[in-house]
């Protein structure tokens, strides 16, 4: 009878033992939540803002460099820290330029971000609209100072392609020019040089790269050597031109509402006849108005 006792106790003991381990696991073990939800832009610009400030005002570049040999155009852009040791310079942020660039988050509520830049030396050439084709050499880091990016070889850019912040920032600079050596090579000369500073919503925001974390501020220091103005549709129309709304943003107009931006778009206004067609029939150089509404032809779905 004892011993019957005993094993009981002893069974129940154990039984109780292992709810308690099965329970402590369980409570240990939290629930998979997922991927974190996106943050709120406008809060995300307000805490890119306060970073981008405080990086502007404790770093500086070095633009005595510049300033010594202002005919060098090979000089690179190097930014480093304000300490005790170079308390003497100027400070970014008493340099810096800003341009305001308004998104519009998922209720469509308009959101400005600042870009802050600074355009380091002046080009001899054109400078592109945001939505040309670009012959760059960069360098992308963050504000801790890793690099992610780095061209030495300049590589063609269609600013249509990159990140809004790029874009945004690249008109402000000025293409440079090239000299053709015997042996076929050339020499990039007289381009224009700058360093912008993007919050995340003008960058990859929540997209978690390899070398870039989520909803991380960027620095870009580019060189700007060539401009081709595009036509990305193939109609006749420079993609720059193609802004019958004139508010210098081709990137939102579509004649006929088909969802395709008219620089994208071969028809734009959706008639059934190409915008190559329409535009200028009588080769004057001027768009045609055939029934003289004051809407060019092409951008007329009514006349056809």
């Amino acid at each position: 009878m004892y011993l019957s006792l005993q094993f009981f106790l002893m069974k129940y003991l154990n039984l109780q033992i292992n709810f308690t381990l099965i329970l402590l696991i369980t409570l240990g073990c939290k629930k998979d939540s997922g991927p974190e939800p996106i943050r709120d832009v406008q809060e995300q610009t307000l805490v890119d803002d306060e970073a981008l400030v405080r990086y502007l005002q404790t770093h500086f570049y070095n633009y005595e460099d510049f300033e010594s040999d202002s005919d060098n155009y090979k000089i690179e852009i190097s930014l480093d820290t304000i300490n005790e040791e170079n308390s003497d310079k100027t400070s970014l942020w008493d340099q810096v330029q800003t341009k305001t660039v308004v998104l519009n988050d998922r209720e469509g509520n308009e959101i400005p971000n600042k870009l802050y830049f600074i355009e380091v030396k002046r080009g001899v050439g054109d400078s592109p609209s945001s939505i040309d084709s670009t012959f760059v050499t960069y360098r992308g880091s963050l504000l801790n100072g890793n690099v992610f990016d780095y061209r030495q070889l300049p590589t063609w850019f269609d600013l249509t392609s990159v990140v809004r912040g790029f874009r945004e920032f690249l008109p402000e600079l000025s293409a440079g020019d090239h000299t053709l050596n015997n042996d076929g090579t050339y020499d990039l000369d007289h381009y224009g040089q700058g360093v912008f500073f993007i919050p995340s919503p003008l960058g990859y925001y929540s997209q978690n790269l390899s070398a870039i974390p989520n909803y991380s501020p960027l620095i870009f220091s580019v060189e700007l050597h060539k401009v081709n103005p595009a036509d990305h549709d193939k109609d006749g129309i420079l993609s720059r031109d193609e802004d019958p709304d004139g508010d210098g943003n081709p990137y939102n107009d579509d004649t006929d509402e088909d969802n395709i931006p008219n620089y994208q778009d071969a028809d734009d206004d959706g008639d059934g006849i190409n915008t190559r067609v329409e535009f200028d029939r009588d080769g004057d150089g001027i768009p045609d108005d055939d029934d003289n509404d004051g809407t060019p032809d092409y951008l007329d779905q009514y006349n056809t």
